[in-house]
């Protein structure tokens, strides 16, 4: 295949520029009119070779020369002495400079070699357009026409790239010779650059202005064409696994017509190759021992105007593991003491990865107990009848090497111990590749860099290496704009600026301002990922959300909080957080929503804020008020709409300060935490409140997901939660502590729609919440194979179930009246009866909902986004059902 390239001619006295084509270096005199470039070498004979012929014969014209010079000086100059050299034209370069280059020989005298070298170093000097070698009265004479000073170098055309990063790149700086090689090498470097971000018809052409005193202006003219695009993905040979699920494996996409948001469709023969590697990987994962990846063929295609790539794949068959062994040639190590470090199990699918990690862990144990030089080695035999591999870790002495030193290159910014603390080894130390290996992932993980690689060196002595760390730093700042909409928040902004490397120290900083229809806030957050220098990350979180109310809930909450955190990696799949969280949390309400209130000799002005009854009864009888409704009947209190008891409760305690102490557990084995195919995800938290504060509670909760590949690209989901409250002392537990339950739990329910609910028929209807609850779901989620997978288009269809119940929260309210007696009869509205319970009246909601769905999964440009539409089954009486649900958002 021939790629849109450009080539080099490396001719001093013309250039071919960066284009497909040969071209000429073009020359600009006086007011910017263009000449050819038309220089002659000149001989000692007195003939000129013209530049456009010198172009050609460049690879052999300085043997040439100097083998005429050396014919052609007489004898008598052959006895010159370097002293007696004479030298003209030169107006910057020194006469003993030019005379340096020439060698005399024996006796101090200057013979046909030394001149033939002398003539050969000039003119590789890159200093002289023009050299001659000639005689006058029995003296050797060097003419010379010295290069131009370079005033400035510029850059016109370019849009995509900056003049600063092209500057950095071209060896000609100003001040500094012109030399016609340099600029041809600086205009394919120029034009690899755009190569690099996909550009192929990029075409540069350099220019000279020339200025008086033999100075010039060097100018590169650009034209960058459009990007190079991927058009078309295959695979061949791909029966184990369908081409779709390999584009999910690979980086490079294909074009289509939200490309432009991203920049994985430009063609990157880098990423391509990268890509080859990891198709290898994800075969060697699922048990195919004997794959290679042939090769990744492209072709550009003029009229679809990209790459064509092709990865032609050879499987071969699927492997078990048939036995495990562990053999020390060590002495006094027993192998069968890291047998517990493998992650290998027999009948399992052959692993590569799992093998790499167990051989890791196995090394890194070694080193441990003593055994610093200590080398695991994996062996596997393939039984290729019963397809199976039998895995031999092998532990034998390694070389006694010692790590001498420790030099990092590239980090203009990231500090030097920000890079060494990733290093659980140091200099003096036994060489450790294994250890070697987890800082560079360590490192990568980090998303400080564009590329970390660590080689190593010799050392001062046979027993000593040096790890040389060498570093590529990326951009680290985040500034993003973000906006959104769900049936639950409505619409939503959102401005944040973040930072991963804070001061090139590590640290992670961010603030985010929030602001919706029912939501708005104010976050803050810092992390120190090594506190005291340990591997313990230390967070801070300050925090302000306002949630306001909407047809969901009748009541707006202010919280204002702040929570320290300790976070601890336990293995690479487990880890730890512990916190402590202290809030302030207040309710708000309308005026008409809580001026109900039954005593009249209790003067609570939040609720009644004038002396006369609005919308109050007085002791235990309804009274009518002026109101009424379309038939005339009078409306007694509760019925203009009143906010359930435990809302108007939480209302006059005003602010409650809640002070917790809490801890999480997570279990992480998925394969992609963006696009989870298989592994599981399990995380377990709990939280008690009453370190101090208002409440008293402890709140238990752990949520599980399952994914699992089953055919045709199909995955298949199986999640499980569930959670329980518990309160402690006299007081129960508020209202606004219980779970509240909705979509997150059974999709085709509203928000706060399941569960224990007020049905007083005169009130709002609110949400009480439980302190139990439990749920399951199966999910199938699938392609749409018709479609090409850069749309990022999934389907799912589910099925859930669950329950929340138990509510534990305030019933009456003595202080208002507000009191349930046994017997006592519940008001209703048809037909309209005050009733004679005054107190709450709930739905418990203990029953199982159940429902059915469907679901659109969009990996968007906009951000991941989900819409859902589900079916109740199963529900109770009074909860809230929403069929259709939608969410999503995006960064810009």
């Amino acid at each position: 295949m021939k790629l849109p390239c450009n080539r080099t001619f490396a001719a001093p006295a013309k250039l071919a520029t960066s284009r497909a084509i040969n071209g000429n270096l073009l020359v600009r005199r006086g007011a910017g009119r263009q000449w050819n470039n038309k220089g002659a070498l000149r001989m000692n004979f007195g003939m000129r070779v013209r530049g456009g012929l010198f172009a050609a014969l460049i690879m052999f014209a300085t043997p040439v020369a100097a083998m005429l010079a050396v014919l052609l000086v007489p004898s008598a100059a052959a006895a010159q002495t370097v002293s007696s050299i004479q030298v003209e034209g030169n107006r910057r370069v020194e006469v003993e400079t030019i005379r340096s280059y020439f060698k005399p020989g024996p006796g101090g005298r200057l013979d046909q070699a030394s001149i033939d070298d002398g003539l050969k170093a000039l003119i590789e000097t890159g200093l002289f357009q023009d050299v001659r070698i000639s005689t006058s009265g029995g003296r050797l004479v060097v003419t010379v026409v010295e290069n131009p000073v370079i005033g400035r170098v510029a850059f016109e055309g370019n849009k995509k790239v900056k003049d600063e990063q092209l500057s950095a790149e071209v060896q000609s700086k100003p001040r500094g010779t012109l030399s016609r090689p340099m600029v041809q090498a600086d205009a394919q470097r120029i034009a690899e650059i755009y190569r690099r971000s996909g550009r192929y018809d990029v075409r540069v052409n350099p220019e000279i202005i020339e200025q008086p005193n033999n100075r010039v202006d060097l100018i590169f003219t650009i034209t960058e064409g459009s990007k190079t695009g991927v058009k078309s993905i295959e695979f061949i040979g791909n029966n184990a696994y369908s081409s779709y699920r390999l584009r999910d494996v690979i980086k490079t996409r294909e074009s289509n017509l939200l490309s432009f948001l991203g920049g994985a469709d430009v063609y990157d023969p880098d990423r391509v190759e990268a890509d080859r590697d990891l198709i290898r990987r994800y075969y060697l994962k699922h048990g195919f021992a004997d794959v290679q990846v042939v090769a990744a063929l492209t072709e550009y295609d003029p009229e679809r105007r990209g790459f064509l790539v092709t990865f032609k794949i050879e499987e071969g068959q699927q492997y078990r593991v048939g036995s495990v062994e562990f053999q020390s040639s060590i002495a006094t190590l027993d192998p069968n003491a890291l047998r517990s470090f493998s992650r290998v199990q027999v009948g399992s699918l052959y692993n590569a990865e799992a093998l790499e990690k167990s051989v890791e862990e196995m090394q890194i144990e070694a080193s441990r107990r003593g055994y610093a030089f200590a080398i695991v080695r994996p062996r596997g035999d393939r039984n290729f009848e019963t397809h199976t591999v039998s895995i031999v870790f092998g532990v034998d002495e390694g070389p006694r090497t010692y790590i001498e030193r420790i030099n990092v290159r590239g980090n203009t910014r990231t500090r030097d111990y920000v890079i060494r603390r990733e290093f659980d080894i140091s200099e003096g130390d036994a060489y450790n590749r294994a250890l070697v290996d987890r800082a560079e992932r360590r490192l990568k993980n980090l998303d400080f860099f564009k590329s970390v690689k660590i080689t190593t060196e010799p050392g001062s002595s046979s027993d000593r290496v040096i790890l040389v760390v060498d570093l590529e730093e990326k951009s680290t700042g985040d500034f993003s704009v973000s906006g959104g909409y769900s049936t639950t928040d409505g619409a939503l902004g959102e401005v944040s600026i973040s930072e991963r490397n804070f001061l090139g120290r590590g640290l992670f900083a961010k603030a985010a301002l929030t602001y919706g229809q029912y939501a708005r806030g104010l976050s803050l957050s810092f992390v120190e990922p090594y506190l005291l220098d340990y591997r313990v990350a230390l967070g801070l979180d300050a925090f302000y959300r306002e949630q306001l109310a909407n047809r969901y809930i009748s009541y707006g909450t202010k919280t204002l909080g702040f929570s320290p955190r300790l976070g601890f990696a336990l293995r690479e799949d487990l880890s730890l957080q512990l916190r402590y969280s202290i809030y302030q949390q207040q309710i708000s309400l309308p005026a008409y929503l809580a001026n109900c209130n039954n005593n009249p000799g209790n003067s609570l002005l939040a609720f009644n804020p004038t002396p006369a009854f609005v919308n109050s009864v007085g002791g235990a009888a309804f009274l009518p008020v002026p109101a009424t409704d379309a038939s005339g009947i009078g409306l007694w209190c509760f019925s203009d709409g009143e906010a359930s008891l435990p809302v108007r409760k939480e209302l006059q305690n005003g602010k409650t300060l809640t002070s917790a102490v809490g801890y999480s557990l997570n279990y992480n084995t998925l394969d992609n935490n963006k696009n989870p195919t298989d592994g599981l995800l399990v995380d377990f938290r709990q939280d008690f409140a009453g370190v101090g504060g208002d409440v008293t509670y402890l709140k238990s909760a752990v949520d599980a997901k399952y994914y699992t590949p089953l055919v045709a690209d199909i995955v298949g989901l199986i999640h499980a939660q569930g959670g329980i409250l518990n309160g402690f002392g006299s007081d129960g537990v508020r209202m606004l502590d219980h779970f509240q339950m909705g979509p997150n739990l059974v999709r085709g329910f509203a928000p706060n729609g399941i569960g224990p609910r007020d049905i007083n028929p005169f009130a709002t209807g609110d949400a009480l919440g439980g302190t139990k609850y439990w749920g399951a779901s199966a999910e199938l989620q699938m392609p749409f194979w018709f479609l090409p997978k850069e749309v990022g288009l999934k389907g799912a269809v589910y099925a859930d179930a669950g329950s929340l119940f138990d509510y534990k929260g305030p019933t009456s309210w003595i202080a208002t009246g507000e009191v349930n007696t046994p017997g006592c009869v519940p008001p209703t509205r048809s037909p309209i009866s005050p009733g004679t319970c005054l107190g709450l009246q709930y739905d418990s909601g203990n029953v199982v909902r159940s429902s059915v769905g469907v679901g659109l999964i969009w990996a968007s440009p906009f951000g991941p986004l989900r819409f859902d539409y589900a079916v109740p089954l199963t529900k109770g009486a009074n909860d809230r059902v929403q069929q259709f649900r939608f969410g999503g958002g995006t960064s810009f």
